[in-house]
C-alpha cells in the first residue's frame, strides 16, 4: 500500500478515477450531504480537516484508479465542485475569490468523469445536487471555498494487487463487522475532545469505554437512552441505527456557540470544572458530579463519555434493585417473564422508572414503581401479542394508552403530576388465577 495525504483540490486533479462494477450504488442522502457541509463549516478554524480515506486499486489493465472505498464521499465532493464551478463561471470579477491562487475556473471541474447507469445512483445524485444548491449562501463564501479545496484532506491509499483490492472490499462491505451506532459516537466524541482535553483525559475516556461490556453498551443505547430521549420528545424509538446517532451529538465542548440556550450548559460545565479543581473541593473532600439528565442536550467530547458512564451505572443499579416487592416479581417471580411481550412490557416499565428517578430522585420510588408497573403491563394484558411497534405506539400514546407518559415526565414540575395520573381499570374474561400479572393488578386495585 502507498498512503499519502491529499487535499480535495488534489483529488479533483486525478484524471483516471473510476467506479468499478462491483461497487454498490450511491446511497448518500441529503442529510449526509448537509452533515458533511456542516462539519466542514464547524472546523474551518483548524489548520486542516481530515474528511476520510479513499482506497483505490491501480488497475493497469484499464489504466485507471478504481475506487475501492470512499465512493460515497468522492461523488459528493465532485457534486460540490461542479456546483462551485457553476457559479464561478458566471462571476464577472473572478479575482475577488482569493482562494483561487492563480487557478482557472476550469480547474474546479473534476478531471475524472463518472457515468452512472444505476437508477438509485442517478436519483440520489440529482437529489443531493439540489441539496447542495440550497446551501449556496454557505458554499459561496471565500473562506469556505479556500478551506474546502486546500485544507480538507483525504488519506489516499493505492493498492497494487487486484486480489488485495477485492479482499479489502469484501472486508469493508461483507465479512467485516459493521460498526455499531455507539462505535460511531465514540469516534465522533473522541474527535471533539482533540482541542478541548488533554491526552490523559482522552486515554481515560477510551479506557472507561473499552472497559464496558460491548453487548451491555449496545443495550444501554438502544433499549434505554435512545428510547427515553425520543419518547420524551414524542418521537418513535423502535430501533437505534446509524441514522439516529445525531440524538447523541450536541454542542461544542468549548461551548463557543453564542446562543442564549447554551448559557445554562456553559455555567454548569465550567462551574463543575472550577469547583472540582479548587481548594474548596479539597477542603470538603468532595467533588461535584455534572448534573446529568437523560433528556438534556449533549455536550460533546468528555461530557458525553461521562454521560454514558453515569447512565450505565444508573441503569444497572436500577435493574438490580429488589427493594420493592414488585421489582422482585417482575424480575424473578412472574411466571411468563421471559415471553417476548413481557420483555417489552418490562422495558417500558424500566424506561419510565429511570426517566422518573432521573428527574425527581428516589423520594417517591415505591409509588413510582407501582404506577409504572400498572401503566406498562396494561399493554401486556390488553394485547394478545406485544411487539416493538405496539410498544412504541403505546409509549407515544398513539394506541392503547391514556397518556404520553414520557412527555408528561419531561413536562412536569412536580412528581405528583405523574403519580396522580389516571390509569385504566381493567376487566378481563381471562382466568385471573392463571395470570399472576392480573393478580397483582387486583392487589393494586386496577382489575376487577
Amino acid at each position: 500500500m502507498q498512503p499519502e495525504i491529499i487535499s480535495v483540490k488534489d483529488l479533483l486533479k486525478i484524471a483516471n478515477l473510476r467506479i468499478p462494477e462491483y461497487q454498490r450504488p450511491y446511497k448518500w442522502t441529503e442529510k449526509n450531504v448537509n452533515q458533511l457541509v456542516d462539519d466542514i463549516l464547524e472546523n474551518q478554524e483548524k489548520s486542516a480537516y481530515r474528511i476520510g480515506t479513499i482506497v483505490v486499486h491501480d488497475n493497469k489493465e484499464k489504466n485507471s484508479l478504481d475506487i475501492v472505498d470512499g465512493q460515497q464521499r468522492t461523488i459528493t465532493l465532485f457534486l460540490i465542485a461542479y456546483f462551485v464551478y457553476s457559479f464561478l463561471a458566471k462571476d464577472k470579477d473572478i479575482q475577488t475569490h482569493t482562494f483561487l491562487r492563480g487557478d482557472t475556473v476550469n480547474s474546479f471541474i473534476p478531471a475524472s468523469k463518472f457515468c452512472f447507469s444505476n437508477a438509485i445512483t442517478k436519483l440520489n445524485v440529482q437529489k443531493n445536487f439540489g441539496a447542495i444548491k440550497r446551501r449556496e449562501s454557505d458554499l459561496k463564501k471565500a473562506s469556505f471555498l479556500k478551506f474546502f479545496f486546500n485544507k480538507c484532506e483525504f488519506v489516499k491509499v493505492v493498492i497494487g494487487d487486484i486480489s488485495e483490492a477485492f479482499q479489502f472490499f469484501d472486508c469493508q462491505n461483507a465479512r467485516g463487522k459493521d460498526l455499531e451506532p455507539h462505535d460511531l459516537l465514540k469516534a465522533y466524541h473522541l474527535r471533539e475532545m482533540n482541542n478541548s482535553s488533554t491526552e490523559l483525559e482522552r486515554m481515560e475516556a477510551v479506557k472507561n469505554w473499552e472497559g464496558m461490556n460491548p453487548a451491555e453498551l449496545s443495550n444501554l443505547f438502544s433499549q434505554y437512552l435512545f428510547r427515553i430521549k425520543n419518547w420524551s420528545h414524542g418521537k418513535s424509538a423502535r430501533y437505534f441505527s446509524k441514522d439516529d446517532v445525531d440524538v447523541f451529538k450536541g454542542i461544542s465542548p468549548r461551548l463557543e456557540e453564542d446562543y442564549p440556550y447554551t448559557q445554562l450548559y456553559r455555567i454548569a460545565h465550567y462551574y463543575v470544572n472550577e469547583f472540582n479543581s479548587s481548594c474548596h473541593s479539597k477542603i470538603m473532600q468532595k467533588e461535584f458530579e455534572y448534573p446529568f439528565q437523560i433528556d438534556q442536550l449533549i455536550i460533546n467530547g468528555k461530557r458525553f463519555f461521562e454521560y454514558v458512564e453515569y447512565y450505565s451505572k444508573k441503569v444497572t443499579d436500577m435493574k438490580k434493585d429488589r427493594s420493592q416487592p414488585l421489582l422482585k416479581f417482575i424480575n424473578e417471580e412472574q411466571k411468563c417473564r421471559n415471553r417476548i411481550g413481557d420483555t417489552y412490557a418490562r422495558n417500558l416499565f424500566y424506561c419510565a422508572l429511570i426517566a422518573f428517578v432521573d428527574k425527581f430522585g428516589m423520594k417517591y420510588f415505591k409509588e413510582a414503581v407501582e404506577k409504572f408497573f400498572v401503566w406498562a403491563y396494561t399493554l401486556r394484558l390488553k394485547l394478545f401479542r406485544v411487539g416493538i411497534d405496539s410498544t412504541d405506539n403505546y409509549a407515544l400514546n398513539i394506541a392503547h394508552s391514556r397518556v404520553a407518559l414520557f412527555r408528561l415526565i419531561r413536562d412536569s414540575n412536580k412528581p405528583q403530576e405523574i403519580l396522580n395520573m389516571e390509569l385504566e381499570f381493567l376487566a378481563s374474561e381471562k382466568d385471573s388465577k392463571e395470570n399472576d400479572v392480573i393478580l397483582k393488578f387486583q392487589e393494586l386495585g386496577y382489575h376487577a
